[in-house]
């Protein structure tokens, strides 16, 4: 969520919304992100609403563009999948058209969809994200926390594999169901990553950055146990340990650290300067192993909600 919060009113302003946008649509949408990016020096939509934007229509998502005449200001994903929690919005307002109240215009047009039951991120913690979020009568219920490492000098332990465990990498088409099943016991508790499905796994793999080499699995006995899928980020020289998961019943081995560690030195090994990961705040555990890796954090991204 970037955006101003004031109330002013712009001539010819409309919202209108859709299940599935016109290629000319996710243009533009891309363009405003674009420079919205470049602006903010975070991105205002996270991978998945990226992917949602540019793979077709998705059941329980909708897109808002927010329009002066012809031309974009504004840009809006609700997603309504979870059977439990309210649903999740992320919203941004082009740099040049902020303060004339679009982003509160599109705050209170997801409100009205969502019936007053809303979480919106605020990637980055920007001050103005925030005092939306407060003119919007939301309130803060999670952090998430970016963290990041140097890769150079890589002091990191050798990965010490608990007994019996292997590791090898996936093949995509041959270990899809397995990693699906695996990645739903291990983030049962998580609303995102464990509601990943085979088309959420399909729009992955079809990504330019996806490459097998670097998404490493733990098998013991023949059967999957646990992961570490990592992710580089070409133009910025990053890596990013983008998901580790263990099995309820092998959590506690080591198992989790080994797999770690794997994944960091094959990201050094293609000479990236830098690593990163996301990890919630309230994920203590988590928090302190990748600590004790040498991570700190580097930015935070706030999911703010409504009290009902």
């Amino acid at each position: 969520m970037t955006s101003d919060a004031a109330p002013a009113l712009e001539p010819g302003r409309q919202i209108n919304s859709y299940e599935e946008l016109s290629p000319e649509q996710v243009r533009d949408v891309l363009d405003l992100l674009e420079a919205a990016d470049r602006a903010d020096g975070v991105h205002a939509v996270s991978e998945q609403g990226r992917l949602s934007l540019r793979h077709g229509r998705r059941e329980g998502v909708r897109h808002y563009l927010l329009t002066v005449g012809p031309h974009l200001y504004g840009y809006a994903q609700l997603e309504d999948t979870d059977p439990v929690e309210a649903p999740a919005a992320e919203l941004v307002v082009h740099p040049a058209h902020r303060g004339r109240g679009h982003g509160r215009a599109l705050g209170a047009a997801l409100l009205d969809a969502s019936g007053k039951r809303l979480r919106v991120w605020a990637h980055g913690g920007k001050s103005a994200a925030r005092h939306l979020a407060q003119v919007l009568g939301l309130t803060l219920f999670r952090e998430l926390r970016q963290l990041r490492r140097s890769l150079v000098p890589l002091d990191v332990p050798e990965p010490e594999l608990p007994e019996g465990v292997t590791v090898r990498t996936f093949v995509p088409g041959q270990d899809d169901a397995a990693w699906l099943a695996v990645n739903a016991a291990a983030f049962a508790h998580h609303p995102e990553q464990g509601s990943l499905t085979q088309r959420d796994l399909d729009d992955r793999t079809a990504e330019p950055w996806f490459d097998p080499k670097g998404f490493f699995l733990a098998e013991k006995d023949g059967r999957l146990i646990g992961f570490h899928w990592t992710k580089v980020h070409a133009e910025e020289q990053l890596g990013e340990v983008y998901v580790v998961g263990v099995l309820p019943e092998a959590q506690g081995s080591g198992l989790g650290k080994a797999l770690t560690a794997i994944g960091l030195r094959h990201l050094a090994a293609q000479t990236l300067p830098t690593a990163m990961l996301y990890v919630d705040a309230d994920n203590t555990a988590a928090v302190t192993v990748y600590e004790r890796l040498g991570f700190r954090t580097h930015e935070v991204d706030l999911m703010y909600r409504t009290e009902s």
